[in-house]
This record gives C-alpha cells, sequence and structure tokens, in this order.
C-alpha cells in the first residue's frame, strides 16, 4: 500500500507503540509529523526514521497534559503544512494501581489529562488542517478498557476513565463528522505485544497464530487497512477478543 499522497500526524511517537506507527507510516511512504511529550523523544524517531532515507518526516514537542503546549503545537503544524490527511491520537498514560487509593492525586490528573482531554484538544485544534484534506482520517487508539464491562488485572481505574473519555468522545465525534467526509476510527484492542523493536530481524518475524498474543504488527495492519479503503467505506471502530490468557484487555498503548 502506498501513503506517498499523505500526510499524517502521530501524536507519542518517541516510544513503544508510537514509535512503530511512526516507521510503519514512513515507509509506507508517508510525510509524517509526529509528536512527543519532549522534543528530544520526537527528534529521536525522526532521526531514525531519516536515517533509513525517508525525508519527509519534521519532529515536534506536544505535551497532552497542557493545553498551551496543545496550541502550541498546532500552530506550529499549521506553519509547516496546510492540511494534514490522518491524525493517529496514540499518546495515553498507562496507570496501574491494586486500588483508588494506590497513586497520587497527580497521577490521577496527568492520566485523564493525557488520555481524555489531551485527545480532544488536539482533535479540536488539528481539525481545521484535517478539513482541507480531501481524505481526513482521525484514528484514536482507545484499548479494551474503555469498552463497558471489560476488566482488567492491574489497570487503574483513572485509566479506564480515560478510555471511556476517549470513547465518548470518538462516538459523538463520529457523528458529528460524518456529513463532513471526515472518517473517525477507534481501535479497542486487548493488552498486545509491542515488545520487538520495528527495527530489528525480529519485528518480522513475530509469531502470529490462533493461540499467540496480539501483536503490535496485527493492530497496525488494522490502522492500514481502514484508512486504505474507499472512502465509501467508513470502519468506525475495531474491536478485538484476546485469543490468549496472557492478554487480560487494556494495553498500555504509550
Amino acid at each position: 500500500m502506498n501513503f506517498t499522497d499523505r500526510r499524517v500526524v502521530i501524536t507519542g511517537a518517541g516510544r513503544d507503540f508510537g514509535r512503530a506507527l511512526a516507521h510503519h507510516f514512513a515507509g509506507l511512504g508517508a510525510e509524517v509529523f509526529l509528536t512527543a511529550r519532549t522534543l528530544e523523544a520526537a527528534e529521536r524517531t525522526r532521526a531514525e526514521i531519516a536515517g533509513r532515507g525517508h525525508d519527509r518526516v519534521h519532529a515536534f514537542a506536544c505535551d497532552l497534559s497542557d493545553p498551551a503546549s496543545v496550541r502550541a503545537f498546532a500552530g506550529a503544524l499549521g506553519r509547516s503544512t496546510g492540511h494534514i490527511d490522518v491524525l493517529v491520537n496514540n499518546a495515553a498514560r498507562w496507570l496501574e494501581g491494586p486500588d483508588l487509593l494506590s497513586v497520587t492525586d497527580e497521577d490521577v490528573v496527568d492520566t485523564l489529562a493525557s488520555g481524555g482531554t489531551g485527545t480532544v484538544l488536539v482533535t479540536k485544534n488539528l481539525l481545521p488542517l484535517l478539513l482541507a484534506s480531501p481524505h481526513p482520517d482521525i484514528v484514536t487508539m482507545v484499548s479494551n478498557c474503555g469498552v463497558p464491562g471489560t476488566r482488567h488485572a492491574v489497570a487503574h481505574e483513572a485509566y479506564y476513565a480515560a478510555k471511556h473519555a476517549q470513547r465518548g468522545f470518538t462516538e459523538a465525534l463520529s457523528h458529528r463528522l460524518r456529513p463532513q467526509g471526515v472518517r473517525v476510527i477507534s481501535l479497542f484492542p486487548p493488552d498486545f505485544d509491542s515488545s520487538r523493536d520495528p527495527l530489528s530481524p525480529e519485528w518480522d518475524a513475530a509469531p502470529r497464530g490462533a493461540g499467540d498474543p496480539l501483536t503490535a504488527q496485527s493492530v497496525l495492519d488494522c490502522v492500514t487497512f481502514a484508512i486504505g479503503q474507499p472512502r465509501d467505506c467508513y470502519i468506525s471502530a475495531f474491536h478485538f477478543e484476546s485469543m490468549s490468557p496472557a492478554a487480560p484487555g487494556g494495553a498500555p498503548l504509550s
């Protein structure tokens, strides 16, 4: 699949699945705009991609828990490009704990701000650039901790709250933006294996059989498939079933 005509923004691209997303879309030929909480983290991924011969890659700082940082990023992005085609809302803080009292108030605020408020603010501030695209897509990595009734072995209640906020936001946004031709695509994966380095030979050797845990590669394939469909095909959500007891649900996605 060729994405040379797409401009893709990825939040939380400094590490883990966000970094894998960045390498994946760059490998498909897209122009990629990467954010991380610090510019240094985004620059590390940018340098990796540039080192592979892909020169259409840009790095920005964006702290989703800070509205001023989100606005500054949106302004800098708008000065770099007149439109974007895909926004991937990947960044969100993972928080675990045995009970509600096991984390600090600051942990709760940061988790809700990055996963809930941050997703709303990034989407809001980048919407004008998306509406300038002939094929705009918004992809949000939610996790199945945002699905009612799902239980995770170690996820903290604040993480559940952030993921349910993302689910409610994307469902409402999908209805609101559909008449304007914007596809809003949400993914609800269980825990998945993102331990393999996308630059290592192990990346393509990941086991993907029926009895294996869900891999980052399979999640990437779902994102690519949804974006690559003709505009008459609107896949609003991917819901995954855990095939392995090692994957109880609700992955720390970034």
